[in-house]
Order: C-alpha cells, then sequence, then structure tokens
C-alpha cells in the first residue's frame, strides 16, 4: 500500500511539471512574439504551484515572468517594474541555489538598462515637479543596482523636494547606515586655447596634458557629504515635531564636524523653539568664532540680546553686522529700535511723577535721556540711507522718529524724501 502511495506521489508530481512544463512553453512562444500580456496568462495557471517544481522550471519561469513584465514597463506602466525585479530576483535566486546560471547574465544586463530608463524617467519627473514619483524611480534605480548608492541619495533629495519627509527620512537614514560618504575624485586641467578649467577622465586629462594642449592637472575629492545628510535628517526631525530625534542628530554630526556653521546655527535655532534662548546665545557666539566675517550671525546675536532687554550687546553685535556689510538694512533698523525702546521704557516712571521741584527736576532729567536716546536712533537711520539712499523702511521710521523728536524741519525733509 506504501508503494503504491509513493507510485501515485510520483505520477502526480511528473504530470505537474509536465503541466508547467506545458505552460512554460506557450509563454516563451508568446514572448517571441513579444506579446507581454500573453505570456503572463500563459504563465499564470502554475504561479500556485512553480516553487514545488523542477529546478529547471523554477528559473525559466520567473525569466519569462520578469521579461513580459519588463515590456509592459517599458511600454510605460511604471508599476510593472517593481514586478519584473521581484521576478528577476527570483530567477537569480533559483540559480544561485542550483548552481547554474543560464539566465543569470541575461537579468543583469536588463537591470542595468531598466536602471538607465528609469533613471531618466525620474529626471524627467524631476524637470515636471514630481518629485514623489522621482523618488519612487530613484530608489527602484538604487534597489536594481545597491552599488549606486548615489540614486539613493537622490531619492531622498527628490522627496524632500515634495515635502515628502517620512520617505526622505527613511531614505537619509538608510544612507547614513550604510555609510554613505558622496564624496568623488575630480581630476581637471586648464585648457590652453580658452584659459578655462575642465573636469575630465583621469587617464584622457593625461594624455591631454601630455599633448600640451591641457596645462596644471589637478586631483581633487569633492567634499563628503555626510554632514548635509545628518543635518537633513535632524531638520526633518524636528519639521515632524521630533525635537528630541532631531537634537540627538545635531550632537552627532558635531561631534564628527564640530566646525561646521551650519550645524551650530541649526542647533542653535532648535533650542530657540524650546525657549532655551541663553544655549542658543551661546552657540551663535560660537558660531561667530568659526565664521567671524558673517554679518548674519551678529545680526542674530543683537537680536536675542535685544529681546532679552542686553542693549549694549546688542548694538554692540549690530554695529559688527554693519560693519561686515554697510548696507544691511535690518541692522540699521534693530539699531535704531533699541535706542527708541530704551527711551519709551522711560516714559512709565515720567508719567508716575508728581509736580513737585524734585519731581519736576526729575522728569526734565528723564525727558532730555529720552531725546538722547531718540537723537540716537536717528543718527542710526542717516547713518543706513547713506549706505541705502531712499529706502522706504529706513526713512518711515525715520520720519516717526523726527516726529517724536519734534524736529519739524527733520520731519518735512524725511517726508518729501518719502512722497518723490
Amino acid at each position: 500500500m506504501k508503494n503504491t502511495f509513493l507510485l501515485l506521489a510520483a505520477l502526480g508530481m511528473s504530470s505537474l511539471s509536465f503541466a508547467q512544463k506545458d505552460e512554460i512553453k506557450a509563454a516563451n512562444k508568446a514572448m517571441k512574439s513579444g506579446d507581454a500580456a500573453a505570456v503572463l496568462e500563459a504563465l499564470a495557471p502554475a504561479a500556485a504551484s512553480i516553487d514545488s517544481a523542477e529546478d529547471k522550471y523554477i528559473a525559466q519561469f520567473y525569466f519569462l515572468q520578469g521579461e513580459a513584465y519588463a515590456l509592459q514597463a517599458a511600454a510605460g506602466d511604471f508599476a510593472a517594474y517593481d514586478q519584473a525585479v521581484a521576478a528577476y530576483k527570483k530567477a537569480l535566486a533559483s540559480e544561485e541555489a542550483t548552481g547554474k546560471s543560464k539566465y543569470t547574465a541575461s537579468i543583469n544586463q536588463k537591470f542595468a538598462s531598466m536602471t538607465s530608463e528609469i533613471v531618466n524617467a525620474a529626471v524627467q519627473d524631476n524637470n515636471d515637479q514630481k518629485y514623489k514619483d522621482a523618488a519612487e524611480k530613484l530608489f527602484l534605480s538604487y534597489s536594481l543596482s545597491p552599488k549606486d548608492t548615489i540614486y539613493l541619495y537622490y531619492a531622498a533629495s527628490s522627496a524632500v523636494n515634495g515635502s515628502e519627509y517620512e520617505i526622505s527620512l527613511k531614505y537619509y537614514n538608510m544612507l547614513k547606515d550604510l555609510g554613505y560618504d558622496g564624496s568623488e575624485q575630480k581630476f581637471s586641467a586648464v585648457n590652453t586655447e580658452t584659459g578655462e578649467r575642465e573636469e575630465m577622465p583621469k587617464q584622457q586629462r593625461d594624455l591631454m596634458v601630455k599633448s600640451g594642449s591641457y596645462t596644471d592637472p589637478k586631483d581633487e575629492r569633492t567634499e563628503s557629504k555626510i554632514n548635509e545628510i545628518i543635518k537633513n535628517i535632524a531638520l526633518i526631525y524636528t519639521q515632524l515635531g521630533q525635537d528630541d530625534k532631531a537634537m540627538e542628530a545635531y550632537v552627532e554630526a558635531r561631534k564628527k564636524n564640530p566646525q561646521d556653521v551650519g550645524l551650530i546655527l541649526n542647533q542653535a535655532n532648535l533650542y530657540f523653539k524650546q525657549g532655551d534662548k541663553e544655549t542658543f546665545k551661546a552657540l551663535m557666539n560660537e558660531a561667530t568664532e568659526v565664521d567671524p566675517t558673517n554679518p548674519d550671525l551678529f545680526y542674530n546675536i543683537g537680536v536675542i540680546n535685544m529681546e532679552q532687554k542686553n542693549m549694549e550687546e546688542a548694538r554692540a553685535a549690530y554695529n559688527k553686522a554693519i560693519e561686515l556689510s554697510p548696507s544691511y538694512i535690518n541692522a540699521y533698523l534693530n539699531l535704531s529700535t533699541s535706542f527708541v525702546n530704551e527711551g519709551n521704557a522711560l516714559i512709565d516712571e515720567m508719567n508716575g511723577l508728581g509736580s513737585s521741584r524734585k519731581d519736576i527736576a526729575r522728569y526734565d532729567e528723564l525727558k532730555a535721556q529720552k531725546q538722547d536716546f531718540f537723537k540716537k536712533a536717528a543718527e542710526a537711520l542717516e547713518a543706513g540711507l547713506i549706505a541705502n539712499d531712499g529706502n522706504t523702511d529706513l526713512l518711515g521710521q525715520l520720519k516717526n522718529i523726527y516726529g517724536a523728536l519734534g524736529d519739524n524741519e527733520n520731519y518735512m525733509r524725511i517726508k518729501k524724501l518719502l512722497e518723490e
């Protein structure tokens, strides 16, 4: 009885293999005519049982399936690329398991051509501002050619451009975990005819220099992208409201590059968002030590000091910003405002004084101080106008100050300039 059962089982497997053989034969015939739908239709009955078929049929089945989906993809059905890749990978796995390689070379060639097609489509999607579609295509290109991590990097960038932050975060974290560097070796030389420096492959560059048509060869490595990646991870966490993870990313990034001003500023802004203005100010000061010629850094230090009513520190920072950038309109406006605010702060005390001789004397003293602050505010704006002739923001604030001072002559002068 046992032998009968085994015989029946063997006959069952044999008939199964014959059926799969016939279906694969029909699919192969349809493939020769380029009919992708007919190929898939022919393979469909064998799909449920193919993984238990003879090894020689498994690889052929998945190869034909991949070919059919690849045809559909090339005809414009982008979703078919995923199906083609999945089928091809099963064919490769089958051949690897059996030690055979009938289809391996052909599949690898297919992966290369499909990668090129998908990347070109992604470039067009980016040009059309279809950033999510571009990101998906570039990620598929990376999955086809994992050694080309640049596709994963571009996929993350496209996702950011499309505000697909969770997708981009996934890709950036993958890059970080892979240890992606992104730096490249560039070879260049100066064209003796045009005087322009040109990049080219090293062998070509060396030949051109040897021929005398190019001079001054240079070998340069581009900057690593790892800091940019970690910075973007932190920014995305901030965008998603995950400030703790963002701070962890900044701490990690700054360990790798403590002198990166961009990282310092982003970390400072996160502290500012969390209400820690003292740490924000400390980091801004640190940034100015790294980049002492950046006027925006000093301007921001001025803003936070003015908010904390540290007026002298604020003015020193605004003046430094103006020294570095003499046409810095906002620095002039805020410098002026610092004097106006300090003058206005005296008004409450002035209004609270009585009519005694002592109070009148104190009132006159405070009024003189207030007027002095307003004059300094006007001087700051007049200096700004020298570098920014006719700027309406400066003129508008200056007109108000002269009005508050009761300086009718200058008030009318500025009013006339505003009306021109």
